[in-house]
């Protein structure tokens, strides 16, 4: 075993009845020394530069951005001007593992932090030294990060593309199906998570050309996707993941749930690709009245009344389809059980993810432009979405508007002790609109056309339950979520006024702006009919010297907005910070820790991330730990983040394995009644006496 592991794994060898975190400290230490050796050297910043460039490691930053020495040098001065250190031995050995960039044989290690944040603010920057250096501040601060497609490639010139998640609307015919899997190839190979709505698809068994029985349903597709997703990666730096989601009234909607179960036939049976069920209000309120659910077959739908079933307001049209005789259709089972069965199979599986279909467009800002029909690999994705239409060869295709989000995160913990709200979201921001506009993803050309006109981002955060530990805060109290109600709603705030002043220096809105609730002010009345203030003296505190926009603020912001326009059709996403959280030593997200010490493998050993800023005082913060919360009490604190949210929020519950279905099913509908757009996986731990953190040290 390596020194530093070993070094890393006395931690838990406890001492004075706690964990001896100095040992992570010496761990690093141990790991520099080895990263040491395998650094190449250079002489001066120009040869290095010089060196990546010509051997193809780095793009041409003088030539394609007009950078010049005194540049690269200004940059890396203010990176320096930062004090840095790792702050754990995940955090180091992440970074080194995943992101620094080596020689082509992995023989030397080409970058340090400070070396990948410099190019990655350089590439953004598009020659603007002032801006560059802004960002190299902004990320070696650690107050934002961006998201691992765009740390992970920017700058390089063999790197894959800086957009995280895509989005794709599939059709009812053979063409839209190839399309779409062969699209679903391209966004893969440049590192791309995809989602698919495959809700359009006919059912097994219903008619092509009138022939009765011809279609082999959604389940053929979800299998190609699977093999699609396993064959395509990044140069195998990253693998595909994709996911499929079909509406809970398909006709095919059992197969489709079954084959994530871990007895399915092997032929049926989904391991590499995720699933999730898009569920209308409709469903919730006949799993209220203890009714029966009918399922129906969307051709037929569609031939009736030149609607795809997933587009249906299914509150006026459920019944509707019921009593038509021209509809193929049938009774499924109760919705209570299929409820029940949903929770089996996330106990079993983690799928499939739940999405509130009606939620997500009551709350859609875009609302007049189009609907809302899906979301993504990990649920905070929420923006319109159309069909394209694909022709046969030699016709023209009619292209519609796909999804595509890049993201990146601000930490929590940092931008409140460094008190930049403000200027991290509009730093934040700005990143965030350079990969926008820099993405040119030809290949996909439904994502490029939404790319183009919607210029979508997805700003989000981490370190939440971090912070609370910090500050003394318990997750599940009234405190978080006063404290998550004022920090959301501020960071909501700059975030339109970033986008208002792009638009303005830019001279562009996003397409559709003026029919959109920014543009008819409809969206500012949450916040202009009453001020949100802290009300306990603990948040009060922390909020002393940073700016709350008042009613009055808001109010202004209104009238501003609705002059001046938004560059960004969406801003907001909360996505879950695996990878980036451990670079900036946070917790994930918005959601509560699962482990005090956090047990990983490093170099096929044992390795522990202990919590950030863990002491023996914050401890009794982290003790209570998710599978021991009251997911009520979580979901109760998400709804409030949901309200300053334009996307969505990537929410898992955390429950133990002696749960029932009954109990899962209940969360599901509380979650829907209390404005939740979505539920990602359900994470199941066992239970055992021993596993009692709050009685362990």
């Amino acid at each position: 075993m390596l020194e530093h592991i070993k070094k890393n794994n006395e931690i838990m060898k406890q001492a004075d009845g706690f964990y001896r975190l100095e040992k992570d400290k010496e761990a690093i230490a141990l790991f520099l020394e080895e990263i040491e050796k395998k650094r190449m050297k250079f002489t001066t910043l120009e040869e290095r530069f010089q060196y990546l460039i010509d051997h193809e490691y780095y793009y041409n930053l003088f030539t394609v951005d007009g950078y010049t020495m005194d540049d690269i040098q200004a940059v890396y001065a203010a990176i320096k001007a930062v004090p840095f250190q790792f702050q754990s031995y995940m955090s180091i050995s992440k970074f080194y593992k995943d992101y620094a960039l080596q020689t082509f044989d992995k023989q030397f290690y080409l970058e340090d932090y400070a070396d990948r944040i410099a190019i990655v603010a350089l590439f953004l920057a598009r020659g603007n030294t002032e801006k560059a250096v802004e960002y190299a501040r902004e990320m070696i601060a650690q107050n934002y990060q961006p998201a691992t497609p765009t740390f992970l490639n920017a700058g390089r010139k063999r790197g894959g593309e800086l957009v995280s998640c895509f989005l794709l609307e599939v059709d009812d015919t053979l063409n839209s199906i190839g399309f779409n899997i062969e699209t679903s190839m391209q966004l893969s190979k440049i590192g791309g998570g995809v989602a698919l709505n495959l809700s359009k698809i006919r059912g097994r068994g219903e008619s092509i050309r009138d022939v009765k029985g011809a279609a082999s349903g959604v389940m053929p597709v979800v299998k190609l996707l699977e093999d699609t997703f396993s064959y395509v990666n990044q140069l195998g730096q990253r693998k595909g993941a994709g996911a499929a989601y079909l509406h809970i009234f398909h006709w095919d909607i059992e197969e489709f749930l079954d084959c994530k179960k871990i007895n399915s036939d092997e032929k049926t049976r989904i391991q590499g690709l995720s699933i999730g069920v898009i569920c209308p209000h409709k469903f919730f309120e006949l799993a209220k009245h203890n009714q029966d659910v009918y399922v129906f077959a969307p051709h037929s739908v569609q031939r009736v009344y030149g609607m795809p079933l997933d587009e249906m307001n299914m509150q006026e049209m459920y019944d509707v389809l019921i009593q038509d005789t021209r509809i193929l259709k049938r009774k499924w089972m109760n919705a209570r059980e299929i409820l029940g069965k949903i929770a089996m199979l996330q106990l079993e599986s983690g799928y499939p993810y739940i999405v509130y279909h009606t939620n997500a467009n009551n709350q859609h800002p875009l609302k007049n432009l189009g609907s809302i029909k899906m979301s993504n690999l990990c649920t905070e994705i929420f923006q319109l979405q159309e069909t394209s239409i694909i022709h046969d060869y030699g016709l023209p295709d009619e292209i519609k508007r796909d999804i595509c989000c890049n993201l990146g995160s601000l930490n929590i913990v940092n931008v409140m002790e460094n008190q930049s709200i403000r200027e991290s979201v509009y730093r934040a921001m700005d990143m965030l609109t350079a990969v926008s506009d820099l993405s040119d993803i030809s290949n996909a050309p439904s994502i490029f056309k939404a790319n183009q006109e919607l210029h979508s981002v997805g700003l989000g955060v981490m370190n939440l339950h971090g912070f609370f530990a910090k500050n003394k805060i318990r997750y599940e109290s009234e405190e978080a979520k006063e404290f998550a109600n004022l920090f959301f709603m501020t960071v909501n705030y700059h975030s339109i006024e970033r986008s208002m002043q792009i638009a303005m220096e830019t001279g562009k809105c996003f397409q559709g702006f003026r029919q959109s609730d920014y543009g008819t002010g409809v969206y500012f009345d949450f916040y202009t009919e009453k001020n949100i203030s802290p009300t306990s003296e603990q948040i009060t505190e922390l909020f002393k010297e940073i700016f709350i926009p008042s009613k009055e603020d808001w109010m202004k912001l209104k009238e501003q907005v609705m002059k001046n326009g938004l560059y960004h059709a969406y801003r907001m996403a909360i996505a879950p910070t695996g990878s980036i959280s451990y670079l900036q030593n946070s917790t994930s997200s918005v959601m509560p820790i699962t482990n005090v010490i956090e047990t990983r493998t490093y170099e096929n050993a044992m390795t522990y991330y202990p919590m950030p800023y863990l002491t023996k005082e914050t401890y009794w913060y982290y003790a209570k730990t998710a599978y021991d919360m009251d997911m009520m009490k979580l979901i109760d604190l998400i709804s409030v983040i949901q309200k300053h949210v334009d996307q969505g929020i990537s929410c898992t519950l955390f429950v133990h394995s002696d749960i029932s279905t009954r109990e899962l099913a209940k969360y599901y509908i509380y979650a829907e009644h209390k404005g939740l757009k979505s539920l990602y996986y359900t994470r199941t731990n066992k239970k055992n006496i021993e596993e009692c953190l709050s009685c362990s040290v």
